[in-house]
């Protein structure tokens, strides 16, 4: 960067280079929530576009009193991998609020999966046990990594288990896992993964074929699940043996062409979880964060990332 107007461009390795952990894009997401609940953050809800052959294109925008405008495009390409593309690819656009000008060009991919894991965090602080020592993956992917990696940071971790279609990506998750000086297995079957576990991370392919296989009525008194897949795997009939069921938004998800799960069973979105205006949760009942992702977490992610990097100093 040779002067303060000139482009900054940050790739997902740049981003990923910048140091900033989980809990940071947490605390700088939750200040975003305060800001939107001050009408100091306006943003729109998640636009989303299915063409129909799997794959899954989104956009969202946020305008911050701060000075920023955040705008991120996103595809799902569920080929891609066959390709040897990540199946997910995009860019964000930072621009200045008050001119329109266009301060930063980001890569997509960091900030989707940081944000999406810091989104948890900021449920799983107020709705999961503080003693977690076991998390279960369905699906292991981008966000499994994301997520444990996040979850490492707020839990005393001791052990995760893993179902998931690809054997592969299975397999790195738990070297992942070991690697971090966890215990890590492989399960049979989705059942034999969920029972127990303190913590769920769902995150399968945003796919509506597929038949749910997952059930409510597995999961242990005190368990928290974090579903990233629009409860896609969930059997709707049984998700009502989860008690505490916290959106990202109520209006994006009041007007989604197809809803997670019946908006009677919402007991919050983040920012009134975050306000302290939701009952923190039944004891003894499990609690759920079911997201989609909103603009606020990429408005929050973003703007962090750019100020990282228009803070370092120059060498």
């Amino acid at each position: 960067m040779t002067s303060e107007n000139a482009l900054i461009y940050l790739s997902d390795d740049d981003l990923g280079g910048l140091g900033i952990q989980p809990s940071e894009v947490a605390d700088a997401i939750e200040a975003a929530l305060i800001a939107k609940a001050d009408e100091k953050l306006h943003t729109s809800p998640k636009t989303v576009i299915l063409p129909g052959d799997g794959r899954y294109a989104m956009s969202t925008l946020a305008m911050g009193d701060d000075g920023f405008i955040v705008t991120k495009q996103v595809t799902v390409c569920p080929e891609n991998p066959a390709r040897g593309l990540p199946a997910i690819n995009g860019a964000i656009m930072v621009m200045d609020a008050q001119t329109g000008l266009l301060r930063a060009v980001l890569g997509a991919n960091w900030i989707t999966a940081i944000r999406t894991a810091a989104l948890s965090v900021v449920a799983a602080r107020r709705l999961a046990d503080p003693h977690a020592e076991t998390v279960a993956f369905v699906g292991a992917g981008v966000q499994a990594h994301s997520h444990l990696a996040a979850f490492s940071e707020l839990f005393p971790l001791k052990r995760i288990r893993v179902f998931g279609r690809g054997k592969e990506n299975a397999d790195k998750l738990c070297r992942y896992a070991r690697g971090m000086g966890l215990e890590a297995e492989t399960c049979a079957n989705a059942k034999e993964a969920l029972s127990d576990a303190d913590l769920i991370v769902t995150s399968i392919t945003l796919d509506y074929s597929i038949e749910p296989f997952l059930d409510a009525r597995w999961l242990k008194p005190t368990a928290f699940a974090t579903i990233t897949d629009a409860c896609i795997p969930w059997v709707p009939a049984h998700m009502t043996g989860i008690k505490t069921v916290i959106v990202d938004d109520r209006l994006q998800e009041l007007e989604s062409d197809k809803p997670m799960l019946p908006y009677e069973q919402i007991a919050g979105d983040l920012t009134e979880l975050v306000a302290g205006k939701v009952d923190v949760r039944a004891r003894n009942k499990p609690a759920a964060f079911a997201f989609r992702g909103i603009s606020l977490g990429d408005y929050a992610a973003s703007v962090l990332a750019v100020r990282r990097f228009t803070e370092k100093p120059v060498k």
